[in-house]
């Protein structure tokens, strides 16, 4: 009878590209069954570059990320920490006044780092979008992790080559061209970016030679934290983040120590600090949260993120969120305009079944009677989509109709919350002005308007096929 075969017995190449296919947790465990197997397990350039080049090889150039000290290891575990950045981030809550804080954020894959994008909408009274960078994650030559952030988001800056940083920390960009940044993760769906002011800190005649030698500080992510980097705690935290538990607990300590001794010159020494740091600040504190459904799906036809000209003719962004329980609702994106709240839908329903045609003679004349909001679109592109004249073309108010086009497909009936938010609206008379539709046309783009007004607000994409599309220049 023949003898089966082990795993020893196949060549090392395919030993390695089965365990290329592995998690490293199931690698790391497989190493503890041989000693000859943790040389296998260990081998950087062979096993650890096929599960990256497996991985995001056809996402960004994986030779390009590793430099120096940098190892395929390394890179795998840092990019598996990032890969959850890819894609739609909001803004929680409303934005600082002091910092250009963006409401929307896109992370996308470069060659040698990943990019953050603001997204905003364009105030040229067209459908398109402004992408300025944002943010860069990328690795030094040292393997440390490097966050840059441009406050102005200017779109002439390009991204700096990570890799080549130089042993005195610059990164060929002067300090007031991008501010060094910890990116703190909580959870899968949300993070914080937080200025990195042990940069400066790095800089200045107190700072160790090393930290001279570095000129910046890893990123604040679970697998970076370690204390012998960021100091103990009781230290002066005024130059340094820290963990985030220490930097709680020496906060704390330093708020009961100042109770206790509030004359002392310790004390006063220690304010004085903290009121130096908090002036040298560049970047407030902002949180963001994950978008995880930013496109529609056959199931969840109007789910995503969408774009839409207001009756104001200004662009706005919507998020349209399905609930588990059925329901729909949308909310703008960004900064709403003063009389709305920020949490406030724009429309809901918990009613999602669809009017097919034929439609009544009601739903036609009250489709029939409204206007649709129009960018200034060359003819092509409004005369594909709704088969218009060039005479229609040319004004931004077009009236359109139900059987005429033969545009809609589908209706749905909506609710408006505007009269829980504007004050002067919650004694309207018509308790149906808080009604409204949804029409959604054959291309699977919709319209929306309300009872209260004469206007439709037509959506297009802001993402397609795993791009945002409509991209224009600030």
């Amino acid at each position: 009878m023949a003898s089966s075969l082990s795993f020893s017995d196949f060549p090392e190449d395919v030993q390695l590209c089965i365990l290329s296919f592995l998690s490293p947790t199931e690698i790391a465990t497989f190493s503890c069954t041989s000693k000859r197997f943790v040389s296998l397990c260990t081998s950087d350039s062979r096993l650890w570059f096929t599960m990256c080049e497996r991985r995001w090889g056809s996402k960004t150039q994986i030779n390009k990320w590793v430099k120096g000290a940098v190892t395929y290891r390394h890179l795998y575990r840092t990019l598996s920490e990032w890969e959850n950045l890819i894609g739609f981030w909001r803004r929680s809550g409303p934005g600082s006044a002091s910092i250009s804080s963006p409401s929307l954020l896109f992370f996308e894959w470069w060659d040698t780092c990943i990019s953050g994008f603001r997204v905003s909408p364009s105030t040229n009274g067209s459908y398109g979008v402004v992408k300025a960078p944002f943010l860069w994650m990328g690795l030094s030559d040292d393997g440390q992790i490097v966050n840059l952030l441009d406050p102005d988001g200017r779109s002439e800056v390009s991204a700096p080559e990570f890799a080549a940083v130089p042993a005195n920390g610059e990164v060929g960009l002067t300090e007031n061209e991008l501010i060094p940044v910890n990116l703190s993760f909580m959870g899968r769906t949300h993070f914080v970016v937080e200025e990195n002011q042990s940069f400066a800190a790095a800089n200045s005649s107190s700072c160790s030679s090393d930290q001279k030698r570095n000129g910046f500080s890893r990123s604040m992510s679970p697998g970076n934290l370690s204390g012998d980097e960021y100091g103990s705690v009781g230290e002066d935290v005024s130059g340094s983040p820290g963990s985030l538990p220490d930097r709680l607990m020496s906060e704390i300590y330093q708020h009961l120590a100042n109770r206790t001794s509030p004359g002392s010159d310790k004390s006063r020494k220690q304010r004085r600090r903290e009121k130096e740091r908090l002036a040298k600040r560049k970047w407030e504190p902002e949180h963001f949260v994950k978008i995880e459904n930013c496109s529609p799906t056959p199931s969840r036809p109007l789910q995503g993120l969408w774009k839409g000209i207001c009756d104001d003719m200004n662009l706005a962004f919507y998020l349209v969120v399905y609930d588990d329980i059925g329901g729909i609702a949308c909310r703008r994106v960004g900064d709403p305009p003063e009389r709305f709240s920020n949490y406030a839908p724009v429309f809901w329903t918990s009613k999602t079944t669809f009017l097919e045609t034929p439609f009544s003679l009601e739903e036609e004349t009250l489709y029939d009677s409204r206007l649709h909001i129009r960018p200034h679109q060359t003819s092509f592109e409004i005369q594909e989509q709704f088969h218009l004249s060039d005479v229609e073309v040319v004004n931004p108010f077009q009236q359109l109709h139900l059987s005429g086009n033969e545009v809609v497909k589908r209706i749905l009936h909506i609710s408006s919350s505007y009269d829980l938010v504007i004050p002067d609206a919650a004694g309207m008379i018509n308790p149906r002005s808080g009604e409204g539709r949804i029409w959604q046309y054959h291309n699977d783009t919709f319209g929306f308007g309300f009872l209260c007004d004469n206007f439709v607000i037509d959506m297009k994409h802001i993402f397609r096929n795993g791009c945002i599309v409509d991209i224009v220049n600030p």
